[in-house]
């Protein structure tokens, strides 16, 4: 059984014969990712939170977003956010029961004043959480993400979000060259990079194995799946959604090609039936919570809840 080998430590090669990816039915192959993942996190699930710490007015053009200046999406527009408010959900979250926090923000990278802000942002909550920190501000430079390590942040959010080969057609204001280069100079700046992406966009089925090749490849811990929420005024708006049976197929892909790294559930998990239940047992070994999501029709508590109905936990 190929599961039995990956927890004995073969990993799959993107030469390899990856059709019973596809072709196994699906309980079974879920049986196998849930034995990989029970192999490498027990009943842990890790999760965590996010705030939206400045939004809108992004000069990139990524189709499924709806904070590109590029397009009408009506979407709410402001620069960094106060301290003491982003503080306040922190310590909130924190309190919630969850394990990390992260302020994400708009725009391709954050710069001046607001960056500024966001490093004295980060030491105060360094200074006043338990839980750890997470950063997801863009395209920086080495110099900013030693920035950001010093001031506290242990991980660096920053998503492929496709294969290679599809990128383009997501995204033509800056390469997925660019993207790997960002995340090489995060872990050269001690960070532990969170990279995933988002399904649902058009790809195909080996764009999804490619990118899950692409992740192992970078040794990512991390990998949040996203399924896209298509919304009104963006180039995506009219896509269909995924049916749950390939989003499921998806985590469990990515378990396969990905053993040792938490498989996230992300934006979009309203899609799964019981808040993707079936997903925590068979594959995903983490989650993004909380109030703050605005694709997500969950909180902490009622994850939490979940969790322990499922025999899981995220101590």
């Amino acid at each position: 059984m190929i599961a039995e080998q990956i927890i004995n430590g073969e990993r799959l090669k993107l030469d390899d014969d990856l059709k019973f990816l596809l072709t196994t039915p699906l309980k079974e192959l879920q049986t196998g990712a849930s034995l990989i993942q029970q192999k490498f996190f027990g009943k842990h699930v890790d999760l965590c939170t996010i705030i939206n710490g400045k939004s809108g007015r992004c000069s990139e053009d990524c189709k499924y977003c709806a904070q590109s200046a590029r397009h009408k999406t009506g979407v709410d527009e402001y620069d960094f956010l106060p301290t003491e408010k982003i503080l306040e959900v922190a310590l909130a979250d924190e309190r919630a029961g969850v394990n990390r926090f992260s302020i994400v923000t708009s725009g391709r990278a954050l710069n001046g004043k607001n960056f500024e802000q966001a490093i004295e942002t980060y030491k105060i909550l360094r200074d006043k959480l338990k839980i750890e920190l997470c950063a997801s501000h863009g395209i920086l430079t080495a110099e900013q993400l030693k920035k950001l390590r010093a001031a506290g942040v242990k991980h660096y959010h920053h998503n492929l979000e496709t294969s290679r080969r599809y990128f383009p057609q997501i995204c033509t204001s800056h390469t997925f060259d660019d993207r790997i280069k960002t995340i090489k100079l995060a872990q050269a700046a001690d960070l532990e990079v969170c990279s995933g992406g988002i399904i649902g966009m058009g790809e195909t089925w080996q764009d999804r194995i490619d990118l899950a090749f692409e992740l192992a490849a970078l040794e990512i811990k991390s990998i949040p799946i996203n399924i896209l929420t298509p919304i009104k005024g963006t180039p995506l708006e009219n896509l269909p959604t995924l049916a749950p049976e390939d989003i499921l197929r998806t985590i469990a892909i990515f378990r396969y090609v990905n053993p040792t790294a938490n498989i996230r559930l992300a934006a979009g998990r309203k899609f799964l039936p019981d808040s993707g239940a079936a997903a925590f047992l068979h594959g995903a070994s983490a989650a993004i919570t909380g109030n703050m999501l605005t694709t997500l029709n969950t909180n902490i508590a009622s994850d939490l809840k979940l969790l322990s109905k499922l025999g899981l936990t995220n101590k």
